[in-house]
């Protein structure tokens, strides 16, 4: 896990490079370093997983020095993949294993990865560069053309030590407001800077950008049309994959720990490692904000007494979100999930501490089994967990400001509605906004995050199932609960999902209020001011304040952008 930063351009400039490498060190401190010529300019933050030895830094080049690789992420089979390779490999880094992939089969290796990835490869004959992104894009990668220059980056931050003016995006803006949209996959929040879509890659040459897609989700979906297993049959098949999923993301050569809630999900993960492997010092971290209404604990160290595994509680108080939200944005450079990605920051922090360098929590399995609430209705607008009427408030918004909202809308490529709401989670909605906000907080402080459930095998062949497979009786990720039973509890392992996890909505009505109240009088006070009603959010606010918390998504939206707007 890293960070990646480019320039391909006559402007390429090592000065500008090192800026930005400088803004995203916190993704690897272990080594900076730099490849450039006359035409491009490749540089890498490294934070050292495999492999720890000098030998493995980037960027990376071949036995010919003709290619050079600046890579971020794991490929979690390169041993395999190592094995099909005849290659004279230097180090046992998955670095030269992806190089020495691409040489043998140029971009067709995408298919063979199994792993989470953003790369660039640098021809130094043909002058052309080769970026992509992996199926789901777990890792990031965005760029920017400004002067003629190609640029790019793992965060947003490093995009803007290049010149280029920081402006909002507003349509972007608009949809947040209006939709709780955080952009299409190749969006962002800041006019100008795109990012690669996952599945996609990369060609630039000359001047020319060419953008296409490698990862054909729907195709692959169709591949399990004929399969026709029965009820045992898919379970016992998904339990290998599974357990294969979780033995490849326990290579490291540095300690591995793994976070965990109450819900069945880091549950069937953590009971799944201790089948599988040692409970020696191999931690669990939890957060907890001592209300009794929103923690987890009693789940957790119930599950915890069965495994043993030693447990670290990371509290999280009202007063420590003040400052840590601040940090927080300041990292993720566009708006994030809310106070509960607050509390999960800390378990980074506390890992890091404690020297585990490596967390694998359970994120992807709701999307693959159909695990949310509003998978059972017809529904398609609310996305939002736990929340009966529409959080968003438009009313606040001026007529001018909200003539640049336009609705998103997504593919449906599936007959069945269900499919298309988990196909519209897994690639526009849910994954892409939580894969950002988790890469961020686990990066910012220099510690890697890996999601065994995302593994391509498990995401296609669950999606594949039958809807009775996934829900029975209005029990929704029926197959998942019943592998998780032959492990856990049944308070376990058919637990409902509790979706808040944090009391943000008591906290911005109480403890946090005032602190509310004095960002949004910088929200008033700035350049920002004229997209919003300030009339309306106080009538909100008194409606907030005073009975009405059914959802505080609006005031973190409102929150989310105060605290950007003076970074």
């Amino acid at each position: 896990m890293c960070g990646i930063a480019g320039i391909v351009g006559e402007k390429s400039n090592k000065k500008i490079l090192t800026k930005m490498l400088a803004s995203q060190n916190h993704r690897g401190p272990d080594n900076t370093g730099i490849y450039g010529d006359n035409e491009v300019m490749l540089g890498h933050n490294r934070l050292s997983i495999i492999d720890l030895t000098k030998n493995a830094n980037q960027p990376f080049t071949d036995v010919n020095k003709r290619y050079y690789l600046t890579f971020n992420g794991e490929i979690y089979n390169y041993l395999e993949l190592r094995s099909e390779l005849n290659y004279c490999f230097k180090t046992d880094s998955d670095t030269e294993v992806l190089l020495a992939a691409y040489l043998k089969w140029g971009k067709d290796c995408l298919h063979k990865l199994n792993g989470m990835f953003s790369f660039a490869i640098w021809d130094s004959e043909k002058k052309k560069l080769f970026a992509a992104r992996d199926r789901f894009g777990v890792k990031p990668f965005y760029y920017c053309l400004y002067e003629k220059d190609f640029y790019f980056s793992s965060e947003i931050k490093a995009l803007f030590e290049t010149g280029i003016i920081k402006k909002p995006n507003k349509k972007v803006w608009a949809n947040y407001f209006s939709y709780g949209s955080y952009g299409l996959p190749h969006e962002t929040f800041w006019k100008d800077i795109h990012q690669l879509s996952a599945g996609h890659y990369i060609e630039y040459e000359k001047n020319n950008l060419k953008i296409s897609k490698w990862y054909f989700f729907e195709e692959e979906i169709r591949k399990y049309s004929t399969q026709n297993l029965s009820y045992q049959e898919s379970k016992e098949k998904y339990t290998k994959l599974l357990k294969d999923s979780i033995k490849l993301r326990f290579r490291a050569d540095v300690s591995i720990g793994f976070n965990i809630s109450g819900g069945v999900d880091s549950s069937t993960l953590l009971a799944l490692i201790n089948n599988e492997k040692s409970t020696k010092n191999i931690k669990a971290f939890t957060f907890y904000c001592d209300n009794k209404e929103y923690d987890e604990l009693p789940w957790v160290e119930e599950m915890i007494s069965h495994t043993n595994n030693p447990l670290e509680k990371v509290l999280l108080k009202s007063n420590d979100v003040k400052k840590l939200s601040a940090k927080i944005s300041d990292l993720q450079d566009e708006p994030y999930g809310g106070i509960p990605t607050v509390a999960y920051a800390n378990i980074f922090k506390k890992a890091r501490n404690l020297n585990t360098i490596v967390l694998l929590d359970g994120q992807g399995m709701d999307e693959q089994w159909a695990g949310y609430d509003y998978y059972l209705s017809n529904n398609n607008t609310n996305t939002i967990q736990g929340v009966v009427n529409s959080p968003f408030k438009k009313n606040v918004l001026t007529k001018e400001f909200l003539k640049y909202a336009d609705k998103p809308t997504y593919p449906k490529p599936f007959s069945d509605d269900l499919l298309n709401k988990q196909y519209r989670d897994l690639f526009y909605t849910k994954i892409p906004r939580a894969l950002r906000f988790n890469d961020r907080i686990s990066m910012a402080f220099s510690t890697e995050l890996r999601e065994p459930f995302l593994d391509y095998r498990l995401v296609e062949f669950a999606f594949s199932q039958p809807l009775e497979y996934k829900i029975k009786n209005n029990v929704q990720k029926k197959m998942i609960r019943d592998i998780a039973s032959e492990y856990l509890s049944n308070s376990i392992s058919y637990a409902p999902k509790r979706p808040l996890q944090t009391p943000q909505r008591e906290w911005l009505q109480n403890e946090l209020f005032d602190f509310v109240l004095n960002k949004l009088k910088t929200l008033k006070d700035s350049e920002y001011s004229s997209w919003f009603n300030f009339s309306e959010i106080e009538k909100e606010l008194k409606l907030y304040k005073e009975c009405e918390l059914d959802s505080s998504f609006h005031i973190w939206q409102w929150l989310n952008l105060s605290l950007l707007i003076n970074k």
